[in-house]
């Protein structure tokens, strides 16, 4: 195993560890814009926000961004990060990471959007993909490590995605 491969799973594991305590110790996260806290999210939803469909995946990018913050933006011509976004039932999305020698986790809590529940981890060299399969709106952390820094090494933020039905 390289050292660099020992170093991603390394960063795997603290992330890990990190999102555990937030989840079950500390305060969660919440996103700049609560789409979830509105009465109907699934009016947000419009071509502009809606990524992929049942023939292409919505591709998402995980990354650090600056010391201790994480994103996650959708593959959308006008996509901020960590901006809510739209997906229909049957969507695959893929978590992946554009950024170099960069893992991540997305941890849903106890609902979620896909089957099996449980936080999902992927990296740079692995990217992960997952069915819509439940209508609603999902808020989640998001964390990113990058392998070979030292201050700030692992970020986290919070994202949410809308799921709908048609």
């Amino acid at each position: 195993m390289t050292t660099k491969r020992i170093v991603v799973l390394c960063s795997f594991l603290a992330i890990a560890l990190l999102l555990t305590g937030i989840v079950n110790g500390g305060d969660k996260k919440k996103p700049k814009n609560d789409v979830c806290a509105a009465g109907n999210s699934q009016n947000i939803c419009n071509a502009d926000n809606t990524c992929g469909s049942a023939n292409s995946p919505c591709l998402v990018n995980i990354k650090r961004v600056g010391g201790t913050s994480a994103s996650a933006t959708p593959d959308l011509p006008h996509a901020k990060s960590n901006e809510a976004f739209c997906v229909k039932v049957g969507t695959t999305i893929t978590f992946r990471s554009e950024s170099k020698d960069t893992g991540f986790v997305l941890d849903f809590g106890t609902s979620s959007p896909f089957d099996g529940g449980g936080a999902i981890t992927g990296g740079a060299d692995r990217p992960i993909s997952v069915v819509a399969k439940k209508p609603g709106c999902y808020s989640y952390t998001v964390g990113a490590c990058t392998a070979g820094t030292i201050y700030g090494m692992c970020g986290e933020d919070a994202a949410q995605v809308v799921v709908s039905a048609n």
